[in-house]
């Protein structure tokens, strides 16, 4: 099946949610274009990693940078597209929690949200949002399993600030429709029920 009309699908959720798999699994399943977020490219990654407080602001303004040089080039694409996270999560997750944390100060903090609203005001939103719930224990057998050397040392009370803050920020998200998936219980790529209701409820915005 494919879209008879371009859409903007969202995948949002916590490292180790799964949004990689889910985002790859609809571009086989309906033939969309992927669009993922630059973290390999990212110069501050490395440093952010080894000194938060020093890094942080940094880091998240090059992120902020590239999403919104990211989310044009998707809605410029005339075919439907999926996103895996998107530059939303980067001020609403992360940047908000190296706030409450203290690893960016309220000036800084000020800034980039001041930044983030006029950048994200000339954006089209998605036209589907999809939310991908994981608790911790799981969301750590995951990121353990996929190897990648930077995330194995990431505190388990860090996963658990990010998830709390996804809770909040779905509480309050109105751009567009939702679904919500909880991937520690939901087996889509071999389990034919799974797979036939995320259908069913995907193909509803398709």
């Amino acid at each position: 099946m494919r879209p008879v009309q371009k859409r903007f699908l969202a995948v949002a959720g916590n490292m180790g949610a799964g949004k990689s798999e889910l985002v790859q699994f609809l571009c086989r399943r309906y033939g969309l274009k992927p669009f993922f977020e630059p973290n390999d490219t990212n110069p501050y990654l490395v440093d952010f990693y080894a000194d938060m407080k020093k890094w942080a602001f940094h880091s998240q303004i090059y992120f902020l940078t590239h999403k919104f040089r990211l989310h044009r080039e998707l809605m410029a694409d005339p075919g439907t597209v999926v996103q895996d996270r998107t530059i939303y999560e980067d001020a609403e997750i992360f940047c908000e929690n190296l706030y409450r944390t203290g690893m960016i100060d309220p000036r800084d903090y000020k800034m980039y949200r001041e930044l983030f609203d006029s950048v994200t005001s000339s954006l089209q939103p998605p036209d589907l949002m999809i939310f991908l719930k994981c608790p911790v224990p799981a969301l750590k057998k995951r990121i353990a399993r996929r190897g990648r050397a930077m995330e194995q040392q990431i505190p388990t009370e860090y996963l658990k600030r990010l998830n709390k803050l996804y809770d909040e920020w779905r509480g309050r998200y109105t751009l567009s429709p939702v679904i919500e998936l909880s991937t520690d219980k939901l087996d889509y790529l071999t389990n034919l029920v799974d797979r036939l209701d995320l259908f069913k409820q995907i193909e509803r915005y398709l």
